[in-house]
């Protein structure tokens, strides 16, 4: 009889992840409050102009002695586009953490989750998942309709313990259209998890998590009330939060008197 905990397949290839389980010895770290006109610019070869990520990462790795790390890094393990490992990644998993940023940079984190494939790759350099009926916050997707910038973190956390990263800038599409371009995605869902809207990744960045940090857990059997609005199934007050005086109540209160 098979083991019911899988065991990590180990399919990353172990040089591929030397940079990232090396535990590098302690540094000096500089003083980041103190900045002085007299100190040249440490970009100025103006080779972080073709690498990936931010001009901050880059001038944080100059500070901290990781530049050739991350040069490493980026040439080894970052993408722009989605290869067919990646795309295998994708079609099993069965949850994504989504963050997003508004027009003022103010980030929201969010969790979606569906069956295996719920995840849809359209193309190398496009991915996609549904917006189910929730709470009508759309925190997500105000964001996106301010700043297109988003993230998505997939994490394997039963079998291979490895995790993929995917930035890029997306766009929202109602469910009726994206069933018009992309006839193919799933038409049949269980009962109240039909999309009603899409988001549309334009992949600009894909790349590794490492495993060194990451948890082996084990799936178990559960019943999923999904689109219920029962308070109880849902989760009810379980932080306490509802009788707690919220500052825009007070608002609302002292305009109406």
């Amino acid at each position: 009889m098979p083991s019911a905990t899988p065991t990590p397949t180990g399919t990353a290839e172990a040089h591929l992840l030397d940079l990232e389980l090396a535990e590098p010895p302690p540094r000096s770290r500089p003083n980041l409050a103190v900045v002085s006109t007299d100190i040249a610019d440490p970009l100025a070869d103006h080779e972080s102009d073709h690498l990936p990520g931010s001009r901050g990462e880059h001038l944080l790795q100059c500070a901290f002695g990781s530049r050739d790390r991350a040069k490493k890094f980026y040439d080894n393990q970052m993408l722009d586009h989605l290869n067919e490992a990646m795309i295998e990644f994708i079609g099993r998993m069965e949850m994504a953490f989504i963050a997003s940023a508004d027009a003022k940079g103010e980030c929201d984190s969010s969790f979606r989750a569906g069956p295996p494939g719920f995840l849809q790759v359209l193309d190398a350099k496009h991915i996609a998942y549904p917006e189910y009926r929730g709470n009508g916050v759309h925190a997500s997707l105000g964001n996106i309709s301010e700043n297109p910038h988003l993230a998505i973190l997939m994490v394997d956390f039963v079998r291979d313990l490895i995790g993929l990263h995917v930035n890029g800038r997306a766009r929202v599409v109602e469910d009726a259209d994206m069933r018009v371009r992309h006839p193919d995605i799933p038409a049949e869902y269980d009962r109240g998890r039909t999309p009603e809207r899409w988001v549309v990744v334009e992949v600009e960045e894909a790349y590794i998590h490492c495993r060194k940090h990451i948890p082996h857990l084990q799936p178990v059997e559960r019943t999923r009330d999904w689109g219920t609005d029962d308070a109880k199934r849902k989760g009810g007050d379980y932080f306490a939060a509802k009788a707690t005086p919220k500052p825009w109540q007070q608002v609302v209160h002292t305009s109406g008197q």
